[in-house]
Parts: C-alpha cells; sequence; structure tokens
C-alpha cells in the first residue's frame, strides 16, 4: 500500500484571535468605549482612531474560544455571563489529493488526553488515491477526537478533533461533540457578525411579510422526483384573484425528469404569484404563490414581497433592435464607456496547490488575480484552467477627430447560420447521467442474432383473435415478456449496482424508452413478468403516449430494474446502448431482416427474419457469462413463443 505523509501548517495569513480576560479586568480594559449590543450576546470594541471590530471568536484552521465575562454597561442591576469553551484549535480534515471529496478515518494513532509532539503521527486518513499519514507539526494535546476510527466519507473541511495547549484544558472537552461544537459555532458567527442597531427610520418600513398579513398558506416547489434540485415554471393554469378546488391544476413544473402538473390541495383563492412563468432554475422549497382562505384578504398581498428569496433566473426580455449607426452619436462627442475594472489583486500570502501553481507558470498566470474555490481560498487546478485574464481598458483618445471613422462592431455570424436552443431541465439530467454512466460504469456488450420466424407467426394469428377488441400487439410486446422472463431465469441481470450493496430484485419492472419531443424518457411496465401480451401492449400504449404529451406522473418513470431501447422501427440494424443507474443491463433491439440460413432441405437454405440484439452489461454486477447466458433464455423464448407459456 502507498503510503504518504502530508505535513499541515498552521496559516500564518490567518489572525489569531485575542482572548477577553474575565472579571472586571476585562470591564477596565473596555472601559467608557466599550459596550453590549443587545440582543447579540458580543462584545464590541469602539476605537477612536482605529474604526471598530467585534472580538474574534475564531475561523479557519486555528478556532479559539474564550470565557467572556462582562458587566452589563448600560444600568442593569445583574451581569450577563457569556459562555464558550477554553482555548482549542479545531483540526479539520484537508484536501490530500487533487481530487479528493471525502476520506476515510482509517486509524487514530493518538489518544485523547495524549501528548503530541512535534512530527507526531495523529492519523491515517485513506484518500481517493493512498492511505496518508496526518502529522502535526506543533506542540499539543488531544483533547478530543470527534470522528471515530473507520468512519467513511468524511468532507473535507469536517472537524474531525480539538488540540489544546494546556493538559488542564482537557476535561472541558470531555462531552464536546460535532452537534454541540456546529451549534456553539453559529451562535459564535451570528453574535460577531450582527451590526449595531440602525437609527430609527423617518418613515414607518413596511411590515416584514406574514407579521401583519391576513392568514394566508405559501405554496413552496416541492421535490417531484428523487433526484430534482430545481426546477422551471412552465405555465399558471390559474391567475390571480381565481378560486381553487381541491384537485385544481395550478401549474405546470418542469423537473430533471418530465413536465408535470401541480394540483392543490385545499381549497382558497390564489392572491399572488411570486414566481412568474418560465423562471428556470427554482431552488426546492422556494415560495411559488400565496393562498388564502377569503376572497376579501387579495387585495392585501397585492405589494407583497418576500424576504430572503434566493435569485433565480427570470426569462430575459425580448432584445431591442440595434441602432442603425452610429453617425448620430459621432456628432457629438461623449465620454468613453467605462470598462469593466479587472479583478484587484490579492494581497498577502496566496495559498495554491502545488499542480496549481505549475499550472499557473506555465501559462503566465498571475495566481493573486484568482480567487480560489478551493479550502480557505486555496487556489485548485480548476481555478486556473477556468480563470480567464481581465481585459485592460482601452485608452480613451484626447478628442475624436470628425475624420476618423467609427470603430468597428465585432463581426458577427451570418444570421441563420444557427440557431441556439435553450437546454431544457430535462436535456440537462439527461446529458449528466448518460455521463456519469459512461465514467463511472465498466460497460461491455454481447449480441446475439434471434429467429423471429415464429414470433411473427404467432403475433400475426393473436392480432386476428383480438382484432374485436380494438388490440394490436407488437413485435416489441413479445421483447418484452421475453425479457421479463429472462430476468426470472438468470437474476443476476435484474439487479441494481447500490454503491455499498448489489440489490437482486425478485420483480421484473420493465423500463421502455421512449422518444420525446424534449428528450428520452423510460416510462416503467411493473410487474412484466406477471402480466400477458394484452395487458403489456396496452400498458406500452398508455404509458407512451403520456410520456409524448409530458403528463407522466413521477411513479411512472421512477425506478425500473431492467430497460429495454427498441431502434428496429427505424430500420437500425445494430447498436449498444448505455446503462441506466443503477440498472445492471439494458437491451439494445435492432430491426428483423431476411437472411439466408443454413438448412437440410433440397435447397440447401431457408429464408429466415433475423433480429439483432445487443446486451449492454454492467461488469461490477454482471460477469459475461451471466450475460450470455441471459442471451440464451432470451432466445430460447423468442424462438419458441410457447416456452413463454410455461
Amino acid at each position: 500500500m502507498l503510503r504518504l505523509v502530508l505535513r499541515l501548517r498552521p496559516s500564518a495569513g490567518l489572525p489569531c484571535p485575542r482572548v477577553l480576560p474575565a472579571g472586571p479586568v476585562a470591564t477596565a480594559a473596555l472601559g467608557s468605549g466599550s459596550r453590549s449590543v443587545p440582543g447579540t450576546g458580543c462584545l464590541r470594541r469602539l476605537h477612536s482612531g482605529a474604526g471598530s471590530r467585534a472580538v474574534c471568536l475564531g475561523s479557519g484552521f486555528s478556532h479559539r474560544r474564550a470565557l467572556l465575562r462582562s458587566p452589563q454597561l448600560a444600568g442593569n442591576g445583574h451581569s450577563t455571563r457569556f459562555y464558550a469553551l477554553p482555548p482549542h484549535q479545531k483540526v479539520e480534515l484537508p484536501a490530500l489529493s487533487p481530487t479528493m471529496q471525502t476520506g476515510t478515518i482509517a486509524r487514530w494513532e493518538k489518544k485523547e488526553g495524549d501528548k503530541i509532539s512535534e512530527g507526531d503521527l495523529i492519523a491515517e486518513v485513506e484518500t481517493d488515491k493512498a492511505t496518508v499519514g496526518f502529522e502535526m507539526l506543533e506542540e499539543c494535546y488531544l483533547a478530543k477526537i470527534l470522528v471515530a476510527e473507520g468512519t467513511r466519507d468524511v468532507n473535507i473541511g469536517s472537524v474531525i478533533c480539538i488540540t489544546v495547549d494546556n493538559p488542564d484544558l482537557i476535561a472541558a472537552f470531555k462531552d464536546v461533540t460535532l452537534d454541540s461544537l456546529k451549534a456553539t459555532g453559529a451562535a459564535s458567527s451570528s453574535a460577531a457578525s450582527a451590526p449595531p442597531p440602525p437609527p430609527p427610520p423617518a418613515a414607518a418600513a413596511p411590515a416584514a411579510p406574514g407579521s401583519s398579513y391576513p392568514t394566508h398558506m405559501k405554496i413552496t416547489l416541492p421535490a417531484l422526483s428523487p433526484t430534482m434540485t430545481m426546477g422551471t415554471v412552465q405555465r399558471w393554469e390559474k391567475k390571480v384573484g381565481e378560486k381553487l378546488s381541491e384537485g385544481d391544476l395550478l401549474a405546470e413544473i418542469e423537473t430533471d425528469k418530465a413536465t408535470i402538473g401541480f394540483e392543490v390541495q385545499e381549497e382558497g383563492y390564489l392572491a399572488k404569484i411570486m414566481v412568474p412563468e418560465g423562471t428556470r432554475d427554482v431552488p426546492l422549497g422556494m415560495p411559488l404563490c400565496i393562498i388564502v382562505e377569503k376572497e376579501s384578504d387579495i387585495a392585501a398581498f397585492k405589494d407583497y414581497v418576500e424576504t430572503g428569496m434566493a435569485e433565480v433566473s427570470t426569462p430575459p426580455p425580448a432584445p431591442a433592435p440595434a441602432a442603425a449607426a452610429p453617425a448620430v452619436a459621432a456628432a457629438v462627442p461623449s465620454p468613453a464607456p467605462v470598462a469593466a475594472a479587472p479583478a484587484v489583486p490579492r494581497k498577502g500570502r496566496v495559498f495554491a496547490s502545488p499542480l496549481a501553481k505549475k499550472l499557473a507558470s506555465e501559462k503566465g498566470i498571475d495566481l493573486a488575480q484568482i480567487r480560489g474555490s478551493g479550502p480557505e481560498g486555496r487556489i485548485t487546478r480548476k481555478d486556473i484552467e477556468s480563470f480567464v485574464p481581465p481585459k485592460a481598458a482601452p485608452a480613451v483618445a484626447a478628442a475624436p477627430t470628425p475624420a476618423a471613422p467609427a470603430p468597428a462592431a465585432a463581426p458577427a455570424a451570418p444570421t441563420g447560420t444557427f440557431t441556439d436552443i435553450p437546454i431544457s431541465n430535462i436535456r440537462k439530467v439527461i446529458a449528466q447521467r448518460l455521463m456519469q454512466s459512461k465514467q463511472t460504469i465498466p460497460h461491455y456488450y454481447l449480441s446475439v442474432d434471434v429467429n423471429m420466424d415464429q414470433v411473427l407467426e404467432l403475433r400475426k394469428e393473436l392480432n386476428a383473435e383480438v382484432k374485436a377488441q380494438n388490440i394490436k400487439l407488437s413485435v416489441n410486446d413479445f421483447i418484452i415478456k421475453a425479457s421479463a422472463l429472462a430476468c426470472l431465469k438468470v437474476p443476476e441481470c435484474n439487479s441494481s449496482w447500490m454503491d455499498t450493496v448489489i440489490r437482486q430484485n425478485h420483480v421484473v419492472d420493465l423500463s421502455v424508452a421512449v422518444s420525446t419531443a424534449s428528450g428520452l424518457i423510460t416510462p416503467i411496465v411493473f410487474n412484466a413478468h406477471t402480466k400477458g401480451l394484452a395487458a403489456i401492449s396496452s400498458d406500452v400504449s398508455a404509458l407512451a403516449a403520456k410520456a409524448r404529451d409530458g403528463k407522466l406522473q413521477p411513479h411512472e418513470f421512477q425506478g425500473g430494474t431492467f430497460t429495454i431501447s427498441n431502434l428496429g422501427m427505424f430500420g437500425i440494424k445494430n447498436f449498444s446502448a448505455i446503462i441506466n443507474p443503477p440498472q445492471a443491463c439494458i437491451l439494445a433491439v435492432g430491426s428483423s431482416e431476411k437472411r439466408l440460413m443454413p438448412a437440410d432441405n433440397e435447397k440447401g437454405f431457408d429464408v429466415a427474419s433475423m433480429m439483432s440484439v445487443t446486451l449492454s452489461c454492467d461488469h461490477r454486477v454482471v460477469d459475461g457469462a451471466v450475460g450470455a447466458q441471459w442471451l440464451a433464455e432470451f432466445r430460447k423464448f423468442l424462438e419458441k413463443p410457447v416456452t413463454m407459456l410455461l
């Protein structure tokens, strides 16, 4: 096993917080220039010549707390105490490799209460590359281990332990947990950052939303699919002021899977629409509209504005027509437009990974101009690759000369040479999932030819029998039935990769790929192994129609244990499909064609309808021999379709 040793040194650029003494000394030190900010629990210090600053409670790699005792300075008869932990350092999990996102605490080399000398190994951390030794470069004592040995998937920046400089302080951290530490940090940070009370406004400020409004209900955007993180409000079906009845369609929301109707669960009146039609990337939980019980309460919400709403991308207005010529503007000199100011170089030490420094040196990029996205503002390879140097502002001429031609506009692409099509949420998710599948799943492919003569003959006979019932069986219905029965014979192909386990499914819920105007979607034929050909045909027809109309409900396309993609109706002979995770297999079906097959007859050959199919398998779940066994069962069911009745 490769073993690396990482030395962590506290950042010299981070400020070291001060600890205020307790009791009257602190009061004397503050004197008349100090006050307690009401309602914040934070002491603020006012300096006559150097501005003001709040007492820092620590941030970054080194976090220190102190016990602050401050008599009330505003005439109260009692004193208020602010309690926190003794001075300590929080040790966070750093990024030990450029691609590391989480780590595993493989083993703690020190125990709580042990002394740590300079260079001592305190823990071994398993990253995505190797197991790395974690050393300390300062003497201290291990006061508390917050992340137990063997804990997996610890996020970068998570606090894993606490160290102190004095062994007498160890006992104070006996009952400290991650939850209590987060609560303490949140309270301290909110207190330290609270601004002083603002001066009273000249005019009465509007009441906060919800404080003086009639009884109302905010309708927020729910998660309409398990993978949904945001949605697009396609269309409002109701207008402000309209009455809503239970079950009415309120709006249509485009999720990462489909466009889903959003129904009202209670009666009322639509008082306010807070997210207009066409708004994209609306996060989950954002208020969409307000519903009131009484019609008379609608007017109260005319000017309602929700506070703290995240910014969303509303549809842009139509572009204004371009100006005919700049001749009029050139007649009267005007100051040149102010160019966008380039990024201000950062002062002090710049933190960057070795790879980022190397790339910056090769590209001639000044690291001080880059804002890092890593922990504590650390510059990573991603920041270097995405950095765009700021453009220098053009020199402004002292006075424009009449003979000078106007600056030529940047050459635009000829009209009609291309069209930019906005990417829908569904298309984004399709792109992400397909890329994830090809990058993370070890695909392999098995192909076989199937004689379809008996299927075509049986289909013709059955269609004649059910013609009066307005049912028409397709070849795809036979393929679905044969696939479901083959999954029962070889259950390894009816399994799912769940990261920590392989889930072998006992029922066959067959996903059928359907092409729609907005992208590919896979509605599910549930319990396909128990259904007859007529039931399968009816289900597929209904699901395909709903998919093309964008009316599929989430439960009709989420899940599935095996997928079929059929392009035979387009004349495609064979192709390889991409696995739909977490499923382990997908069957790609090509068209049937007449072929000459060797036969023991007078002519020496027969003409048969042969269909090519390709099974894509996840090698983590399905071995090659198992995939071949599934194809053998599948071919047997189609070449002798009467066996599907057994």
